[in-house]
């Protein structure tokens, strides 16, 4: 088991005492941000650097307007799993967001760079869910139960905060830093890969960018799921089937420059890979 604990079941969320007033600018502030692609400051100013409770909010909040717009949620987002991007954002948590229906790219998709900010890419095991997590003991074996097929994935990691400077509260209040995410074709069971035994090489342009595997995830990618769901049941929005899960890094991440080509290869599940456009290709 990963240092930290996924036995939540039956707490409530943590509650704040920031001002709703101070939720509802920070959430336009990153709205603002995500509609016009031009980077804000943080938000710790508004809500603190760690109040879970805050952050999250901001993050529905941010994440409502999305759905305002006509976006659909189709999975989560587990972000900051690995020891080694928990020292790249300097912080000691993970947390989780949402995906949304127009972030997912089929592998070997040419990507529009001008979507994104700032964007950094890792490698992850993604799992696609079967059946709901959201009664029962959502244990190890129940968890198991629930993944359908597991598939190797690219997120592209975003943050609408200038220049990453974030602290926990930033990132999770920015919907866990989610950008885009890229699943590759094959798709395997768990009778066919155990995702903790796993190594991972990601590339850039052909050149080795990171390095990792299935342990630098909370221990084991399957554990951070069970995380994440029992979080997502606390939080009021328990995992459904259907629904696509992004389990963490596996790896450092690293950022991603206009026309680059993005490739991560994972024993056991294969490779994926993105393209992105060109500064000339924007728009």
């Amino acid at each position: 088991m990963a240092e930290y604990d996924v036995a939540s079941a039956g707490q409530a969320p943590p509650t704040t005492g920031v001002a709703p007033a101070a939720v509802v600018a920070a959430g336009d502030r990153l709205l603002a941000a995500h509609l016009t692609g031009r980077p804000c400051a943080p938000v710790r100013d508004l809500i603190g650097a760690d109040d879970v409770a805050a952050a999250y909010l901001v993050q529905q909040r941010f994440n409502e307007a999305r759905l305002a717009r006509g976006a659909r949620v189709v999975g989560r987002k587990i972000g900051a799993t690995s020891a080694a991007v928990q020292a790249q954002l300097g912080v000691d948590q993970p947390d989780f967001g949402v995906l949304f229906d127009d972030m997912g790219y089929a592998d070997g998709a040419t990507i529009p760079i001008g979507r994104l900010i700032q964007p950094r890419a890792e490698a992850e095991v993604a799992f696609l869910l079967s059946e709901d997590l959201a009664d029962g003991p959502l244990d190890d074996a129940q968890v198991r139960g629930a993944v359908g097929e597991v598939v190797a994935s690219l997120e592209i990691v975003d943050s609408r905060i200038a220049g990453w400077d974030i602290s926990f509260g930033d990132t999770v209040a920015d919907n866990a830093s989610a950008g885009l995410y890229v699943l590759g074709d094959e798709r395997l069971t768990l009778a066919d890969v155990e995702p903790v035994a796993v190594d991972m090489t990601m590339t850039i342009d052909g050149e080795e960018a990171s390095t990792g595997n299935g342990a630098a995830c909370l221990g084991d990618p399957l554990r951070a799921v069970a995380w994440l769901a029992h979080q997502a049941r606390r939080f009021g929005e328990p995992l459904r089937a259907g629904q696509v899960v992004l389990s963490g890094a596996l790896g450092p991440m690293r950022p991603v420059h206009p026309g680059a080509v993005v490739s991560a290869t994972i024993s056991g599940l294969g490779t994926v890979t993105a393209r992105f456009t060109d500064e000339e290709g924007l728009g």
